[in-house]
């Protein structure tokens, strides 16, 4: 297979047709040849079976690759799958709707799928059947980790990251995406010298603290490899120059290739303290997954113990929607047991929702006093203002009708 080669791949399935139809070899032969030569493609065979006690199998080999029809009399289906490539590629098409004129059926659902190193795609999870495509146009990076599948590759948002087949950024919406993390905590937090960043293996999230203020940021991620990548192929986040002075510990920036779980104990036994603690890791899963450990009770009792006297714990906690928010309550739950204060912020991208728990007393009115913040950070945000601010952070219906914080 070279880089240049396409195709198209074209299944069918053809519902309502005559029964005696659906059992005659010959017409459906036939009508099969009709509609590849009309389409514009070269047959070099054609192989057929009769079935007993009923139907039809007809397979015609071609030179651009291959069609098929196979029928169930007894139903009135026939299922049909046409692939073409090369310059014909799309002839799969009207291969299809011809051989549909052909046969006359009453209901018709066809599916096209691009083959091809230029036709990858990604199919994300996000809910129960239910799938977002993304298509792929370059690859840079596809390989297994040892903690998940990795790809980096150019869509129409970008060069764009992907765990496990969840999309974890992309360029154009990695701002986005990490301020909705990152502002609502500095604005939040009483200061910012030393931060912990867990996961958020691109590195924007530590170059952003160091830029809102703070003189220390100790990353953490298990995933060396991942990382190395990120700052090998991502045009966000650390250059490999950034990352090997992270490593060395050459600036604020400390990178840890650790378990975070083994780093809190490290750091609780070190007596280190955090004004603002960041848990970026891939969407905790519904089901049981390895690293929902990460976002669980304990996991967040530990980092708030580390967080200094106004600290802020900042988590990625699922969606909002109220189709897929089983993650989000889960998390509301914990945060509300854990801290007087919780306040969440639903980003502008994708349908993300971040937590954001202060440690010390209570107060009566954060968002009052984040917005008042805001304009005072260092950092300026791009993404978020006092009004973005305000309407991110009302909690959804969902959360307030089953937990009061």
């Amino acid at each position: 297979m070279t880089a240049e080669f396409t195709g198209w791949h074209v299944l069918a399935e053809f519902g309502g047709v005559d029964a005696a139809l659906c059992d005659d070899l010959q017409r459906l032969e036939a009508a099969l040849r009709k509609s590849l030569i009309a389409a514009g493609v070269t047959i070099c065979d054609v192989v057929r079976k009769q079935f007993e006690p009923q139907g039809v199998t007809v397979l015609a080999l071609l030179s651009e690759s291959h069609a098929s029809i196979h029928t169930y009399p007894e139903s009135g289906d026939i299922f049909v799958d046409v692939f073409t490539c090369g310059s014909i590629g799309a002839g799969a098409t009207k291969a299809v709707e011809l051989l549909q004129q052909e046969l006359s059926p009453k209901s018709v659902h066809m599916e096209v799928v691009q083959r091809g190193h230029t036709a990858r795609r990604i199919h994300e999870p996000v809910g129960p059947g239910l799938t977002r495509v993304w298509e792929l146009s370059d690859v840079f990076v596809d390989t297994n980790t040892p903690y998940q599948h990795m790809v980096i590759a150019q869509t129409e948002q970008g060069v764009s990251l992907f765990s496990d087949d969840d999309r974890q950024s992309t360029e154009f919406s990695q701002l986005t995406y990490h301020e909705a993390m990152l502002v609502p905590a500095y604005a939040l937090a009483a200061k910012l010298d030393n931060v912990l960043i867990i996961g958020s293996g691109e590195g924007v999230a530590s170059q952003m603290s160091v830029a809102a203020g703070a003189s220390r940021v100790d990353h953490v991620d298990i995933d060396q490899l991942e990382v190395e990548l990120c700052a090998k192929h991502l045009p966000y986040g650390y250059t490999e120059a950034d990352l090997a002075a992270a490593v060395a510990g050459d600036g604020a920036i400390r990178m840890h290739y650790a378990d975070g779980w083994d780093f809190l104990a490290k750091a609780e036994t070190e007596g280190v303290r955090y004004d603002v603690v960041v848990i970026d890791l891939p969407d905790e899963r519904v089901e049981d997954a390895q690293h929902n450990r990460l976002y669980e009770d304990e996991f967040l009792t530990r980092c708030k113990a580390l967080l200094s006297d106004g600290g802020v714990l900042a988590a990625q906690a699922g969606c909002q929607t109220m189709w897929r928010n089983e993650t989000l309550k889960r998390s509301w739950q914990r945060f509300a047991q854990l801290f007087g204060t919780v306040v969440p912020y639903a980003s502008d991208e994708h349908e993300w929702t971040f937590l954001f728990g202060l440690a010390g007393n209570p107060v009566a009115d954060p968002v009052a006093v984040m917005t008042a913040k805001l304009a005072q950070l260092p950092y300026r945000a791009e993404t978020i203002d006092e009004r973005a601010l305000i309407r991110g952070a009302i909690e959804p219906h969902a959360l307030r009708a089953h937990v009061s914080v």
